[in-house]
């Protein structure tokens, strides 16, 4: 059944590349080939007379509360007893020093073997490689960092040392599971940069006596090893997604902080070039992340943002366009998150962090906010600065700790830049709603966007035409989430499917057709055909071509009219077919909420306000479901690996172009 499957996926794959791609792909077997015949060890000698790598002489630490100071503390000494944090806030116990080639959840023990020959989908042989991975990408290193940072106790050196020293002896290059991925590299190179930083660089005690010069020695050898991997596999073509811009942030940062062989100059402007390229070409014009998955819109921002950082402190600092981009993306990032914090969870997400600089758990869109304030808001004219009083440091810990770590100039930024919108039509989410920002907000969003971004659209979920709403700081309508990319089948493609989204199903198949796991082969195309004026008077009008792919072509048409002044959101739901087909519409409620079906409609009430709705059309079926295991239906995912039910209200019929209109009232208490 592997081999079969295997096959499968090999043909859909093949399906999805460009003559180019399969060229590239030949081209990267091939120095495969040439790698695995070298020495493990096989890097050019360190220069000799005296070690380029950059210091950044930072001191101390940053300005921190008692509690901030406890909560580092506290992780530190955690994290030398064995338990480390993994993905959002999941506790392993992983070992002091870990055994970095095991899976901390199944015990599986990956093989160390040249890795090119390593088949990381075979559970049986690397257990969850995402697991193996999210240890070694070492954040945790960067809070042992942090801790020395504090209180200059050499004993958190000491636990660096034998972290570091287990890894180089467990790990050496292109040997094992840790060595597969050319984004988790990039990933380890930049929370190495963040620890060689804190720890005060080249005259750290990290490296006193023989112990600790063979230590770095080693460590050098293998951040070599680190960049020239990155740069002779970088993700290209079809996979060029935030793969290509994490892979790239680390290969900069390593060139940047470690410039001691002949080839940094050249990694650099490299990884400096194609970021430039990348930061314009996987966000919209109006700052939506292309592979249309939010968390994703997270992850690569971030890559973009520590290497800007690492620029402006090193003295090469990125273009204005390239600043201009990030202002952009978390623009749309502010104005799609509600008053109470909560952004949608639309498409893939598996919790993925580039650097952990506060107390896990913690809110990763406010902290990437906060950074966009202290670094991209516009300075004030000096007569204005002179008036008010001396700019305070950022609220957020993780901020601060970013900003002490890599410091350097501001960058320039466009002073016209706007802070928040309502349209991204070129993203593909439009807003509606009224009081945005306060207590009594109500916020909808509207996907009209495409599936995803180039051949394989991998994070992409199959929900054109889909809707959210939030009211009062309070989910109501909500997107499914994730999940997990490792688990049973049927829950990855439940999870990304269209009877996991509030929209429409036609005949029980998704609105596009996947090819795998992580690969749609047929696309569904979503187009605004009636561009609202404004959200608070909302009047929009979308199609998208899923399902003319069916032997009788089906085309889903969604009307969506929000009116501020009564609170009142109708959604109009059409097919165009010539036989009767199928439909089903789903709309999600988040979990906690009263939700209650009767002979009068469907009752939802949240902490402060109630939601009444009305269906209409010809012979409707309405069923309200919970947590529907086979098939599945009803569950929401607010982190990776980790579900709940949810209700669903689903509306059946049969039809071939009789409308369902659903009309919902809002009212606060």
């Amino acid at each position: 059944m592997r081999e079969a499957t295997g096959m499968v996926w090999w043909v859909n794959r093949l399906r999805c590349m460009s003559v180019a791609e399969v060229g590239y792909r030949i081209q990267q077997a091939a120095a495969k080939g040439v790698a695995k015949r070298m020495p493990s060890r096989a890097t050019p000698p360190l220069p000799r007379a005296r070690s380029f790598a950059r210091s950044l002489d930072i001191e101390g630490a940053p300005p921190l509360s008692q509690h901030e100071r406890e909560v580092l503390l506290a992780d530190a000494d955690s994290i030398c007893a064995g338990h480390v944090v993994l993905f959002a806030n999941r506790r392993f116990d992983v070992g002091m020093p870990p055994v970095w080639n095991r899976d901390p959840d199944s015990g599986v023990l990956g093989p160390a073997i040249y890795a090119g020959d390593i088949d990381i989908r075979n559970r049986e042989l690397v257990g969850d490689i995402k697991h193996v991975w999210e240890l070694n990408r070492h954040l945790h290193l960067v809070r042992l960092a942090q801790a020395w940072s504090v209180t200059r106790d050499v004993a958190w050196l000491h636990a660096l040392h034998q972290q570091l020293r287990s890894w180089l002896d467990q790990c050496p290059a292109r040997t094992g599971p840790n060595w597969t991925s050319s984004l988790e590299l990039g990933i380890r190179l930049i929370n190495w940069g963040l620890v060689w930083e804190l720890i005060g660089g080249e005259a750290s005690g990290l490296f006193a006596g023989d112990d600790g010069q063979r230590l770095r020695a080693d460590w050098l050898d293998s951040i070599h090893a680190h960049c020239s991997s990155i740069a002779r596999h970088l993700s290209r073509h079809s996979s060029a997604n935030n793969h290509l811009i994490g892979e790239l942030a680390g290969l900069y940062v390593g060139a940047s902080i470690w410039p001691c062989w002949k080839s940094s100059n050249d990694w650099l402007e490299q990884a400096r070039s194609e970021l430039e390229h990348e930061a314009q070409a996987q966000f919209s014009r109006d700052g939506v992340n292309r592979e249309q998955a939010f968390a994703y819109h997270i992850f690569s921002s971030e890559f973009l943002f520590v290497a800007g950082l690492v620029g402006q402190a090193c003295n090469h600092p990125f273009s204005r366009a390239y600043w201009t981009s990030l202002q952009r993306s978390l623009r749309f990032l502010r104005s799609v998150r509600d008053v109470g914090g909560h952004v949608p969870m639309v498409g893939d997400a598996d919790d993925g962090i580039v650097f952990r600089l506060d107390e896990a758990g913690s809110d990763r869109t406010a902290q990437l906010l906060a950074l966009g304030d202290a670094v991209l808001r516009p300075p004030e004219p000096p007569y204005l600065q002179q008036q008010h009083a001396p700019q305070q440091a950022p609220r957020h810990a993780g901020v601060r700790w970013l900003l002490h770590a890599l410091p350097g100039k501001l960058p320039e930024c466009d002073p016209h830049e706007s802070d928040t919108g309502w349209a991204f039509p070129d993203g593909g989410y439009l807003l509606f709603g009224s009081h945005f920002g306060e207590a009594d907000e109500i916020k909808g969003m509207v996907d009209c966007g495409p599936l995803g971004y180039l051949g394989i659209a991998a994070h992409g979920h199959a929900d054109a035409l889909s809707l959210s709403l939030s009211i009062g700081g309070e989910e109501c309508l909500v997107d499914p989430g994730t999940y997990s990319y490792g688990q049973e089948r049927k829950w990855r493609d439940y999870f990304r499917g269209t009877s996991a989204h509030n929209t429409v199903r036609i005949d029980g198949a998704d609105q596009s057709l996947s090819g795998g796991p992580f690969m749609w082969l047929k696309k569904a195309n979503a187009q605004i055909e009636r561009m609202p004026q404004s959200p608070h008077e909302f009047d929009f009008r979308g199609s998208h071509d899923g399902y003319e792919r069916l032997a009788d072509p089906v085309r889903h048409m969604r009307s969506v009219r929000f009116d501020a002044a009564s609170a009142t959101l109708v959604v109009r739901d059409e097919i165009a077919a010539k036989k009767h087909h199928q439909v089903e519409l789903f709309w999600h409620f988040a979990p906690g909420l009263n939700v209650r079906l009767n002979s009068s409609g469907l009752h939802v009430r949240g902490k402060r306000f109630a939601l009444q709705m009305q269906a209409q059309g010809a012979d409707l079926s309405l069923e309200l479901v919970h947590g529907n295991e086979n098939p599945p239906l009803g569950w929401v995912s607010r982190s990776y690996e980790s579900k709940q039910a949810c209700d669903v209200l689903k509306i059946s019929t049969v039809s071939s172009a009789v409308p369902v209109e659903c009309r919902f009232t809002i009212t606060f208490f």
